[in-house]
C-alpha cells in the first residue's frame, strides 16, 4: 500500500524525495486579517424586528464577532407575541452558541454581545431568610 502512495507522491512532486525546506517555519504561523497598522473595529448597531424574517441578518452579524446588535423589539411585539417569543429564541440559540450574552433593557430593548464581551446585570436585593422556629 505504501508503494500507492508513493507512486502518487513521485507523479505529483517530480522526484522521489519530498523535504520540507529549510527556510520554512514548522511552527504555527498567526496571520492577521488586517492591514498593516489596523484593528478590527466592533460596531454597536440598531436593528429593528418587525417580523420573524428581520431575525437574519442580526444572525449573520452575530456570527462575523464584531457587531454588537441593539434590536427593537417594539414592532413585533405589537404585532404577535407568539413570532417574537420565536424570533427571541432564535436568538437565545444563536447567542449560546457563539457564547455571548444577551439581554433586555427597557421593555423593547434587547442586547446581545458576542463571546469577547458581556453584559452587566444588577443584583437584585435578596429577600430577608425567614426566620425559622424551633419547636419546644
Amino acid at each position: 500500500m505504501s508503494g500507492f502512495f508513493s507512486a502518487i507522491k513521485n507523479k505529483l512532486t517530480g522526484d522521489s524525495d519530498f523535504d520540507i525546506p529549510e527556510q520554512v517555519d514548522k511552527d504555527f504561523l498567526h496571520v492577521d486579517n488586517n492591514g498593516p497598522g489596523e484593528k478590527a473595529k466592533i460596531v454597536l448597531r440598531p436593528y429593528n424586528l418587525q417580523e420573524f424574517e428581520d431575525v437574519k441578518p442580526i444572525l449573520d452579524a452575530l456570527r462575523e464577532g464584531y457587531t454588537i446588535p441593539l434590536v427593537n423589539i417594539r414592532g413585533l411585539k405589537d404585532k404577535d407575541l407568539v413570532e417574537l417569543k420565536r424570533a427571541i429564541n432564535k436568538l437565545k440559540k444563536t447567542t449560546d452558541a457563539i457564547e455571548g450574552d444577551i439581554a433586555g433593557f427597557g421593555e423593547d430593548w434587547i442586547a446581545i454581545v458576542p463571546s469577547f464581551a458581556s453584559i452587566h446585570r444588577e443584583r437584585k436585593a435578596e429577600a430577608p431568610a425567614t426566620q425559622k422556629f424551633d419547636r419546644y
